[in-house]
């Protein structure tokens, strides 16, 4: 029993009932009713990982230790909250220690989520992956779950205003079947990018109307996200503006 994630669960259910979410899950069999799995989610909202555990929560009542930025820990209100459903911090700067904490609850048999894009896609289109999830999958022996959202995009996405209230947005997640850590990470993640690639655009497919010119429909479907190329160019000129004024900060410290 887990009285404070179950209260939390609660809570964002009747949230979502009061924003008129509506849900469509499949492939909910493809999670494991117990042991372990890493649980790959493509990144496309802030909420993203609020649904993410829905496939899992109706195989069983289990439930997902998500991998999120340290800077949701930090936070006085998040913080807490995180930690008491034993999530795992992630330091962008020095991630050994959260990959270390990820494999050993993986050993124990939990479900770790984590983002192989790492930070959201502005273009909707699924971006490159890093290997981590692979080498989670391979050091501690589980599987892969992957997991794919369609939808959360129109709730809060980068860039764009909040639409968490009487939203009436349909959010659509899809299993799919469990990927073996078998081979390289270099072949696991790239096995990985196939196989949510394809469930997403299953997903689409499925979703209904994609009207043109929309924000949250990528520029593939007629919408007004920019291209995966735009948005790489985008998250490039952003990091490199961030390590600027880090480094500007860090000047401005060493001249005190």
């Amino acid at each position: 029993m887990e009285p404070v994630y179950d209260a939390v669960i609660t809570t964002a259910r009747l949230l979502w009932l009061a924003e008129g979410l509506k849900f469509e899950v499949s492939g909910v069999e493809n999670v494991p009713t117990d042991g372990a799995g890493v649980v790959a989610i493509n990144h496309t909202g802030y909420m993203d990982f609020t649904y993410a555990g829905i496939p899992a929560f109706l195989q069983g009542r289990r439930k997902v230790r998500f991998m999120a930025k340290k800077e949701v820990f930090d936070n006085k209100i998040s913080g807490p909250i995180m930690r008491a459903l034993k999530h795992i911090p992630v330091d962008r700067a020095s991630g050994a220690q959260s990959y270390h904490e990820a494999v050993e609850n993986l050993k124990r048999g939990e479900l770790v989520g984590v983002y192989p894009e790492a930070t959201i896609s502005r273009s909707f289109e699924l971006k490159a992956f890093k290997s981590g999830a692979a080498r989670m999958a391979l050091e501690s022996g589980a599987p892969i779950i992957p997991t794919v959202i369609w939808g959360a995009q129109r709730v809060w996405t980068k860039g764009h205003p909040k639409n968490l209230w009487r939203s009436n947005v349909k959010i659509m997640i899809g299993v799919a079947e469990p990927i073996e850590p078998v081979g390289t990470a270099e072949e696991i993640t790239a096995r990985l990018h196939e196989v949510m690639g394809k469930k997403l655009l299953e997903l689409q497919d499925a979703y209904g109307e994609h009207p043109a010119g929309e924000y949250w429909v990528p520029a593939r479907l007629g919408g007004s996200a920019p291209t995966l190329e735009e948005a790489n160019r985008m998250d490039a000129e952003e990091q490199a503006a961030k390590a600027a004024r880090r480094a500007e900060r860090e000047a401005g410290g060493e001249v005190s």
